[in-house]
């Protein structure tokens, strides 16, 4: 099991599917699945019964897990998608944009 290269909070890009060309923040990262959540971007829509809770039920819309092969860092220069790698500075492991190698991690 690999570290994921993107992280909650991460700015990306959704390179395809339904919503490919989209931007937004990983809201929710499951490196298990090697899923993550990113808001407003592949949302659907779950039909609720009335219950307790929510007496009139309805229709929730959610945002739905993404593969990370479908997502991309957005580069914090220009906003492209750009690949990362590792690098240590300072005896730290960051990471870094690949495109313009600015550091996304402190």
């Amino acid at each position: 099991m690999s570290a994921l290269k993107i992280k909650k909070g991460d700015k990306v890009v959704i390179l395809s599917g339904k919503d490919k060309g989209k931007s937004g923040e990983v809201t929710r990262s499951i490196p298990r699945e090697s899923k993550v959540v990113v808001s407003g971007v592949n949302m659907i829509t779950r039909h609720r019964k009335p219950s307790q809770t929510s007496p009139q039920g309805g229709l929730d819309r959610v945002e739905a897990p993404l593969h990370v092969s479908n997502v991309a860092i957005a580069d914090p220069k220009t906003g492209q998608a750009t690949r990362v790698r590792f690098e240590t500075k300072d005896g730290k492991k960051v990471r870094v944009a690949v495109k313009s190698g600015e550091t996304l991690d402190g």
